[in-house]
């Protein structure tokens, strides 16, 4: 288990995390976005998790102020695509960084991908012969469905049948031949990678490793060579190199750990001697970087809470709530025609202040919803005094 950083440096790195993150914003319970687009927020982190559509689209609603109908939209031009860049996991990533990231950080999933063809009963041959026979059905701008893409892969001879569908369709994605595409009604679709994203950037591996360090560094700092090991799926050789090389990252040293933290984050902050700003409340969706994005996330969650965030420890993160940086409980949602039901259920007794802030905080998420929302409290959620 990680050692929690001591209780005088811990709101600095709480501070210093939502501010990285895009999260930070004292003066309102909406975040002051300006100008600030999908595109600009995806390239500021390098990745951000997208296993599940609706929670990616309202990270980036936190972070832009633009609502759900318009991130949709946002995706459908290639500027930004979902693939599986690394983990072997879903991610939301620019569009001309998707080959690099592929080549370089998805190779370590794609190594380990042998296991799973044995257990399937599927050789290297059927997986590439599905994946060139996908590649042909796509050439020419065409977009097909899941069920169209197993249709394509059976023509070819390839066996289709039960979890091989998935692996196959991974199998595509992660050899840079086929990304995920712009939604067809509520379904998932699969494009041409070259076609839906044809500026790639080409990067060798030095400066693929410094680069994602650097991205990884500004976006969710101050982080160890753990964090990043742990996000990127690098070992912590290759995460060291990375941070080596990269730009603009400055180590600090707290409680005798090495921390890495991006020049202008350490600009902008107080010492971490001096007591840090407070950041706001805000309502995040599950799989949100505060908590995804760390190996060592006790700074801003307690250990103690950790398997309500994520019960059973199975890789799925409940929506949560957080105050001053840290997570206080988690909320859910009953999506119905017209309206929404959030219900919020705190780890303990919230104050007035906080759950009023709270409050506001999902209420913004309605908004970016398009639909009015009522909101109940569960558990913890009576009022206490301030």
């Amino acid at each position: 288990m990680a050692t929690p950083p001591s209780a005088e440096r811990t709101p600095w790195i709480r501070a210093a995390r939502m501010r990285s993150l895009l999260l930070d914003d004292p003066q309102r319970d909406h975040p002051d976005v300006g100008t600030r687009t999908p595109l600009d927020v995806v390239e500021w982190f390098g990745a951000m998790q997208g296993q599940d559509l609706g929670s990616v689209q309202w990270s980036l609603g936190l972070r832009t102020g633009l609502t759900r109908a318009d991130i949709a939209v946002a995706l459908e031009s290639g500027e930004v695509l979902r693939t599986w860049p690394m983990r072997g996991t879903l991610h939301l990533v620019p569009g001309r960084d998707a080959r690099w990231m592929l080549e370089h950080l998805g190779a370590r999933a794609l190594a380990g991908a042998a296991t799973r063809r044995a257990h399937l009963e599927l050789t290297e041959a059927d997986a590439d012969c599905g994946a060139e026979a996908l590649g042909a059905a796509l050439t020419g701008g065409t977009t097909l469905t899941r069920a169209e893409c197993v249709a394509a892969i059976e023509a070819a001879g390839v066996s289709a049948a039960g979890q091989r569908a998935y692996h196959l369709l991974w199998y595509a994605s992660q050899k840079g031949i086929t990304c995920v595409g712009p939604n067809r009604g509520n379904e998932q679709t699969f494009v041409l990678l070259e076609e839906f994203a044809p500026d790639a950037v080409r990067l060798d591996r030095e400066a693929a490793l410094a680069t994602i360090a650097e991205r990884f560094v500004r976006s969710h700092g101050p982080v160890t060579a753990h964090d990043l090991a742990r996000w990127a799926d690098l070992t912590v050789r290759d995460a060291r190199a990375g941070l080596a090389s990269a730009d603009s990252v400055t180590v600090l040293t707290l409680d005798e750990r090495e921390l890495f933290v991006h020049d202008a984050l350490r600009e902008a902050l107080a010492d971490p001697d001096e007591q840090a700003p407070i950041p706001p409340a805000r309502a995040l969706p599950g799989f949100d970087e505060l908590v995804l994005g760390y190996r060592d996330r006790t700074a801003q969650l307690d250990a103690a809470h950790e398997r309500r965030v994520v019960p059973g420890g199975n890789g799925v993160f409940f929506p949560t709530l957080a105050v001053g940086g840290q997570v206080v409980g988690t909320w859910r949602r009953k999506e119905l025609t017209r309206s929404i039901t959030l219900t919020a259920t705190p780890f303990a007794p919230v104050p007035t202040r906080a759950r009023t802030a709270l409050g506001r905080a999902l209420t913004f998420y309605c908004d970016f919803m398009g639909k009015p929302g009522r909101i109940s409290w569960a558990d913890h959620g009576a009022e206490q005094p301030t």
